[in-house]
């Protein structure tokens, strides 16, 4: 893999290579966390402001990944490394198996499963055009970044076990997804040249800033019942995009958010 440049040894070696990643995912697929012989308990108070958001993103879980897999196709092909497309392909597969768990837990409800909404809509326009790796992995980490605070959410604003536990299972699993991603966009990122290591930093946080906007006007209600307004909800994006994005624009955001950052290493 291409990790020249910005990409410290030290951070390399942190990094997982393809074949670990492959071996990671297919570990994880063995491990069953949640307990589906429990009773779906929740009150109709607690499902009002979420039931929605629960609906819009059992359905975005269910992408048949088709686009990512032809980019990372082409991605894996142009840097020589065939074992990351079935890197990726696992990662859609656990997706999947989050868009499952909470079609089983709409079903268990008796609550449908959603054919359409218009923020999966506009991102799955959006993925039908793009071809750049780049560009994806960008937009994955982004959209799992606010799923890590969605789910939070849910789960705080729930006393039912069974959804606690489902959410429990994607919390653990997006943890590692976002890892994947940010390793990515890392090599990426450290293969540009000096006029694209500038440009890019401006280009992922303001992609990154919009893509929470969004979601949060989206999913507002479900984070609220979850305890959180939206200073609270930018304050805990701000802090992954430090942490998930190479950081070298805009620091004014920091101080907005009273951000102190030991480190500007990706």
């Amino acid at each position: 893999m291409p990790t020249k440049g910005i990409v410290s040894s030290s951070i390399k070696q942190l990094m997982l290579t393809s074949k670990e990643w492959i071996a990671h995912f297919q570990q994880n697929a063995t491990k069953n966390r949640i307990d589906f012989s429990l009773s779906p308990g929740i009150s109709k108070e607690e499902l009002g402001p979420i039931l929605p958001s629960l609906q819009a993103w059992q359905l975005g879980e269910t992408s048949d990944g088709l686009h990512l897999m032809k980019a990372a196709t082409r991605y894996a092909c142009r840097i020589g490394d065939p074992d990351y497309t079935e890197a990726v392909r696992l990662f859609i597969k656990e997706e999947q198996k989050h868009g499952n768990n909470l079609g089983r837990y709409l079903d268990a409800i008796g609550q449908s499963r959603i054919g359409f909404n218009w923020g999966d809509h506009l991102f799955r326009r959006i993925r039908y055009f793009n071809t750049s790796m780049e560009i994806w992995t960008l937009a994955v980490i982004s959209v799992e970044s606010t799923a890590q605070i969605f789910y939070r959410a849910i789960k705080d604003a729930s006393s039912c076990s069974l959804l606690q536990q489902i959410c429990n299972d994607i919390l653990i699993d997006e943890a590692d997804h976002i890892r994947f991603q940010s390793e990515r966009i890392a090599i990426i990122f450290s293969s540009k040249k000096t006029f694209g290591r500038c440009m890019a930093p401006l280009i992922y946080s303001i992609f990154f800033i919009l893509t929470s906007l969004v979601v949060w006007f989206a999913h507002r209600k479900a984070f609220v019942a979850g305890g959180l307004n939206l200073f609270s909800y930018l304050r805990k994006m701000e802090f992954k995009r430090i942490k998930c994005l190479p950081l070298q624009f805009p620091v004014f955001l920091l101080r907005i958010f009273n951000i102190r950052v030991k480190s500007a290493a990706v």
